[in-house]
């Protein structure tokens, strides 16, 4: 059941933990485009609420613990809003004027587009969520190549038809079949999932890594929960893990990908993705061993 307020009608959905340093990008970018904003705050020790407050009546906080699996507080943002659509965004990424503007044509032929059918008023569009390609910023800039752009990720959708699975630490949100399986095409016949997710041309703006003490963190991070998710029964290749996988993953990104023209942010980008294998083999070793 879907329990969105029918007045309101989008809704930007945030998860953080101690952005005061980013939190603006998404604010700045989208706070006169939203109904309201959903903060989900995973108990940040630094000015973060202070700043979120300071947008005014629009912002809902949710207060509540930081878990390993951060996807679960962007499910539980997902889960408060009340709009009858959901932009979400990290703490760190910022909206384009001319992506702002394609999401409000967005919202006003959604919201407006119905027609007649049979005596019957029916949706002319029947998509239910957007990839919306994304610009990654490496250091000194946007990485392009290396199989980083377009990075496509689905943050728009309709309320009630996406969920985290909240099982991988680079998961997308899925489409909830329970929903949308249920829409209809022009022809009367069921729409497929892919059928149902459009795509937009304008990009979203990644502020992830400005420097590399962060990315190292990051990395970090992201590292220990993929082993955390591991059953402890879980056995690790040594070759693949040590040899076979960062072979493999630097030649794609760095000459079949072509992350060569952007620089050395692009060698350093190719080199950690392949190393980080080493890593998640030597936490994995560490883990079994407890």
């Amino acid at each position: 059941m879907l329990l969105y307020n029918v007045n309101m009608k989008l809704s930007l959905c945030i998860a953080v933990f101690n952005e005061e340093k980013n939190l603006h990008y998404p604010l700045d970018s989208a706070i006169n485009l939203v109904d309201e904003v959903v903060i989900v705050d995973g108990g940040s020790t630094d000015k973060t609420i202070e700043i979120a407050k300071s947008y005014g009546k629009k912002i809902k906080i949710i207060s509540t613990d930081n878990p390993a699996m951060f996807h679960k507080n962007k499910q539980k943002a997902i889960e408060a809003a009340k709009g009858e659509w959901i932009l979400q965004l990290d703490a760190d990424e910022e909206l384009t004027p001319e992506l702002k503007q394609e999401i409000k044509l967005i919202m006003r032929e959604e919201t407006s587009a119905v027609e007649e059918r049979s005596g019957k008023t029916a949706e002319v569009n029947q998509l239910v969520a957007y990839n919306i390609p994304r610009k990654n910023w490496f250091l000194t800039g946007f990485l392009m190549k290396g199989g980083q752009y377009p990075d496509y990720t689905i943050r728009l959708y309709r309320n009630g038809y996406v969920r985290f699975p909240c099982k991988d630490v680079h998961e997308n949100v899925e489409i909830s079949r329970t929903e949308a399986v249920k829409k209809e095409r022009s022809d009367g016949k069921t729409a497929s999932v892919n059928e149902q997710i459009g795509y937009l041309k304008n990009p979203l703006l990644h502020y992830a890594d400005p420097d590399f003490s962060r990315y190292l963190m990051r990395w970090d991070r992201y590292t220990t929960a993929e082993v955390e998710r591991m059953p402890k029964e879980t056995k690790l290749n040594f070759f693949n893990y040590i040899i076979w996988k960062p072979k493999i993953t630097f030649f794609m990104m760095y000459f079949r990908h072509k992350g060569f023209m952007d620089g050395f942010p692009g060698f350093v980008f190719a080199l950690f993705s392949s190393i980080r294998f080493w890593v998640i083999y030597i936490k994995w070793r560490v883990k079994i061993k407890e």
